[in-house]
């Protein structure tokens, strides 16, 4: 067919494209242009000093590169051991531990409610055999690990500590971090287990026990990226999280811990999205509105306390199954935004993550992106590359002014926890992501290749299918089942019978027990199963 008879792209959708609204995505208006006079703070300051806006080193990325990571994990301990070992061999400097969902919610391999999703979404870790597998052959001593993981992370955790003394490696060189932010968890995500209080009991004891058994490892990332993936705005990601941040602080301080102390381990977490400048602007004035309040609000005067350090992923919801290659222009231009707005670890996902858990080849290309951006884009050559830019201190002042509002809400209605326990939160998450849906939906937010600038009977091309090997689960079963009849199942239930009497005990730090579980090949399910019945599990509020 000559060049003129192809069929050509329909444009006439096209033309009924809006052009981009003057607002950020969270709202902020965006004047025609900024001047000086706009400007509240037109002095930024210098990176590594209080209150850090342009960013927490004082040589940024100069003297040390972000920690690159791929969220990775599927299947059994031996296909994600494999997989590491992979991408460590292309450069990847962190692991990232994707755990499947019956882990997170505290449920062993052989129970009714686990087994249609043994290692769909992460990989089945339901004792210490399996952790011992899954690190076979990586230095524990070398490499940082995260793990993504909340209602059961501090039995994963134990799990790590244990492995590390298995392994002759000195738990002082542990480095790493458990997501451990179970109040984002009643909020946005759904994997909890026990009741909010028990809950910030056991996120405490693994903050307290990591300050003296594991220092350089973070106990906890406190997590905005899923309320963000729910439907928050910019704003609220930042606001809900330094929320419940304080309210951790506050648990920390009524245990007895000392905030100069644990404050320099806590960390954060988000996601990263399209909105190139508001997402760099987000990062400038989460970290000053925290180094202030932990000097101001608490008396926190070591500058090293006072520090936002944070990673991030970028992909999440921004990404579409419509058109995915689309997605690894969607993730530069995020990894740029983490970049410039000072991230201390990233990790990018791959472009079919959106559908599917990423093939070698789609987790190469977004370990590459994270590359070429450090070593080819010169971003990283100097801190802060768009400080002093009239409209970024400008963006700065306003997410400042709007995120500083919401945790005024929050603090009105009497804090985090009661604001979950009467859903209140959960209801202005669900609102806000029914208003997310609509402004797609009505062609006020454009995602290309989604519901704008598609061709006329457009058939995506998904490109490598990942296919989860079918008999992973049976073979995760048998391994479960042969670690019950090798152990010692006396010294397990004596385990057990010493963590129900410590949990019966209100200040007592389970953490030494867990441990102590671990050691002797205690489940997950079995551990989750007699913490539930000391304190019950968390009934979801309903708020019509």
């Amino acid at each position: 067919m000559a060049a003129a008879e192809q069929k050509k792209p329909v444009l006439s959708e096209e033309l009924t494209i809006p052009p981009p609204a003057p607002v950020t995505p969270s709202g902020i208006e965006i004047p025609v242009v900024v001047t000086p006079d706009m400007v509240k703070n037109r002095d930024p300051g210098r990176p590594g000093e209080y209150p850090f806006t342009r960013g927490i080193f004082p040589d940024g990325y100069r003297g040390r590169l972000w920690t690159i990571r791929q969220y990775s994990g599927f299947g059994t301990a031996e296909e994600s051991n494999a997989r590491y070992k992979f991408l460590l061999d292309q450069g990847q400097t962190g692991l990232s531990v994707a755990l499947d969902l019956p882990t997170q919610c505290g449920f062993d391999p052989v129970d009714p409610m686990a087994r249609p999703e043994i290692g769909k979404v992460g990989v089945s870790l339901s004792n210490l055999s399996e952790m011992e597998v899954l690190f076979e052959g990586i230095d524990l001593g070398r490499i940082s690990t995260s793990f993504t993981i909340n209602g059961t992370a501090a039995i994963i955790y134990a799990m790590y500590v244990a492995c590390a003394d298995k392994k002759g490696v000195p738990r002082e060189k542990l480095t790493g971090t458990i997501q451990n932010d179970i109040l984002k968890e009643y909020v946005a995500r759904g994997t909890w287990i026990f009741p909010v209080r028990p809950s910030l009991r056991l996120i405490a004891d693994t903050i307290l026990f990591s300050n003296e058994a594991t220092p350089r490892f973070n106990p906890i990332s406190i997590a905005g990226a899923h309320v963000r993936d729910a439907g928050a705005t910019a704003v609220e990601e930042m606001a809900y999280t330094l929320a419940n941040g304080l309210a951790y602080v506050d648990e920390l301080i009524r245990r007895g811990g000392d905030v100069d102390k644990f404050a320099k381990r806590l960390s954060f977490f988000f996601y990263v999205h399209m909105d190139l400048f508001e997402e760099v602007c987000k990062f400038r004035a989460a970290r000053r509105i925290w180094a202030r309040l932990l000097k101001e609000r608490y008396g926190v005067t070591d500058p090293k306390a006072q520090l936002f350090r944070f990673g991030v992923v970028c992909g999440g919801s921004s990404l579409t199954a419509a058109q995915p290659y689309n997605n690894i222009v969607r993730v530069a231009i995020e990894t740029m935004a983490a970049v410039m707005g000072g991230a201390q670890s990233i990790f990018t996902c791959a472009y079919d993550e959106a559908f599917q858990i990423p093939t070698e080849f789609s987790a190469e290309i977004a370990l590459r992106t994270q590359q070429i951006v450090a070593y080819e884009s010169g971003i990283p050559k100097t801190v802060d590359p768009l400080g002093g830019s009239y409209f970024v201190e400008y963006l700065t002042d306003r997410m400042e002014e709007k995120i500083l509002e919401v945790m005024a809400e929050i603090d009105e209605y009497g804090g985090v926890v009661p604001a979950i326990e009467d859903g209140w939160l959960q209801m202005r998450l669900a609102e806000r992501a029914r208003d997310r849906r609509r402004k797609i939906d009505s062609l006020e937010t454009v995602v290309v290749g989604q519901n704008a600038f598609r061709r006329e009977n457009q058939k995506d091309d998904f490109g490598e299918v990942f296919r989860l090997d079918p008999k992973a689960s049976a073979r995760v079963i048998e391994k479960y089942n042969a670690i019950r009849d090798r152990r010692d199942n006396a010294a397990v239930e004596r385990s057990l019978d010493r963590l129900c009497e410590a949990a019966a005990k209100e200040d007592e730090n389970l953490m030494p027990y867990l441990v102590e579980c671990c050691h002797a090949y205690a489940t997950v399910g079995e551990i989750v199963k007699r913490l539930k019945a000391q304190w019950g599990e968390f009934q979801e509020p309903v708020r019509l």
